[in-house]
């Protein structure tokens, strides 16, 4: 499954730069483009009377779009896969970004912005996640545990480029735990033992970006919300906003935060005792190079 990913990783951008480069006839409906960024950070202590540890950190973050509009029919693809590590002291490396989602949808018009379209949307993490990075002793995700297919049916509204916002009556999400130890504890929602969960309900999905909100600082949000038919009282929201900071055509900062909330998803304290679903938040901040194309 992993090779596979990877397959459509490297498709994904040798399509986007076969694109930028053909300009025949043939593919004068496709758009595309991508922005890569690797971020790095290091702290190194020699006899520092004030203490501290040595520390040294990367993250690698890729952004792709390929979009398809002829007549009435659109068809716009997005790939979002990041990847981050750290070190610090004598303690085992860990990482400290790590995401892939892939996102399709093909409508057709039927006017004033308007689209019959339909999604799919597929998100999971590379490696293995632990309750205690810096030790590493307890597993609580890897690749496809969790992971998420989610199907949508619905309208989207795109007045520009720069906007959507697809509205889906009918939807159905499946929840995958491909790790035994994990299945047999009922993680991430599914029955103890089993591999996969389905749900069946409405989801709204809402993408935003601007240009030049101050000058050379761009920024973009995005939003999916998920309601089961079953408990439409609890929605599963998934909130990214962040802003790329250019400094100059190779350099630039990032910063972005992420906030999760699923019912399903139950916060484990150090004691290893269950405190109910929280709501999560992830923020990253980096600067170093990057190249968009």
């Amino acid at each position: 499954m992993r090779k596979c990913i990877l397959i459509v990783f490297l498709c994904f951008i040798t399509m986007v730069s076969w694109a930028q480069e053909v300009k025949n006839d043939s593919i004068q409906y496709w758009k595309s483009g991508a922005t890569t960024s690797l971020n790095f950070s290091q702290v190194s202590l020699t006899n520092w009377a004030g203490g501290g540890n040595n520390s040294v950190a990367a993250t690698f973050l890729f952004k792709g779009y390929l979009n398809h509009k002829k007549g009435k029919l659109a068809w716009d693809n997005t790939l979002d896969v990041g990847y981050g590590i750290t070190k610090t002291g004598d303690y085992k490396m860990a990482k400290s970004e790590d995401r892939f989602q892939f996102t399709t949808k093909l409508g057709y018009e039927n006017g004033n912005h308007w689209f019959y379209s339909g999604m799919a949307d597929f998100k999971t993490q590379f490696a293995v996640g632990y309750k205690d990075p810096l030790v590493q002793a307890t597993k609580i995700s890897e690749w496809m545990a969790p992971g998420y297919l989610q199907f949508s049916l619905g309208m989207d509204y795109k007045p520009s480029e720069n906007f959507s916002m697809f509205i889906s009556p009918i939807a159905s999400k499946i929840t995958f735990v491909l790790n035994d130890s994990l299945s047999n504890e009922g993680a991430f929602g599914v029955e103890a033992g089993e591999s996969t969960r389905s749900e069946y309900g409405a989801s709204i999905k809402l993408l935003a970006q601007k240009k030049d909100l101050i000058k050379n600082v761009n920024g973009y949000t995005r939003l999916d919300l998920f309601s089961n038919y079953e408990s439409a009282q609890n929605v599963d929201v998934d909130w990214e906003f962040g802003f790329d900071m250019k400094v100059n055509k190779f350099l630039s900062a990032v910063f972005k935060t992420n906030i999760l909330y699923d019912d399903d998803v139950s916060y484990v304290d150090d004691q290893g005792e269950s405190k109910g679903p929280k709501v999560q938040v992830k923020q990253l901040f980096g600067a170093g190079l990057t190249y968009s194309f």
